[in-house]
């Protein structure tokens, strides 16, 4: 039986595709498989719960897969380099956007402020504590990581506005280039 976990990642996806406004139920039921009785029975408060779950999932994913290793790896410059491995993959090298990134520039951002500021704020912070560990003082380093974060997610709008996911692949080079020349 389907239920509220299976359906997140194909919610998460119809999101991207679609936008929050875009997806409709009929489309939800399709992508997860799911009736519309058993989508109100896992999420209650309609698309509003799916999505808060959708970013929920993708906060617990970023802070297992990139913003613990930033902060705990005893090799912060080997954990720069799998960030940059990591959101390569997630972002499957520019052909993905980033949802997070997406719904905060959008009116949904005001639904869900919390969980947006916190995405960017978690990276930057994560990165910035690495940077630190490899010598950079703390403003700089929290400066580099703002930076940093913001060409990433630059770098993933141009790829997409462009229809070139190279644009993507030289930034994220560019980038962590930079993250590691110390």
């Amino acid at each position: 039986m389907k239920g509220r976990a299976a359906a997140l990642p194909a919610l998460g996806e119809l999101f991207r595709e679609r936008g929050f406004e875009g997806a409709s139920l009929v489309e939800i039921g399709e992508r997860t498989g799911l009736g519309k009785g058993s989508l109100y029975h896992f999420f209650p408060g309609g698309k509003q719960e799916m999505a808060a779950g959708v970013l929920g999932e993708i906060a617990d994913w970023f802070e297992e897969a990139v913003y613990r290793p930033l902060r705990e790896d005893e090799d912060p410059r080997a954990a720069i380099g799998a960030m940059v491995r990591t959101v390569t993959d997630y972002f499957q090298s520019g052909l993905r956007i980033c949802l997070v990134g997406a719904f905060a520039i959008d009116s949904v951002r005001d639904r869900f402020p919390g969980p947006i500021r916190d995405y960017f704020a978690d990276w930057i912070a994560a990165l910035a504590t690495a940077l630190t560990r490899m010598g950079h003082d703390g403003p700089a380093a929290r400066a580099l990581a703002e930076e940093s974060v913001a060409a990433i997610q630059g770098a993933l709008i141009l790829a997409r506005a462009l229809d070139d996911p190279s644009v993507f692949s030289r930034n994220i080079a560019r980038i962590e280039a930079r993250l590691l020349e110390r």
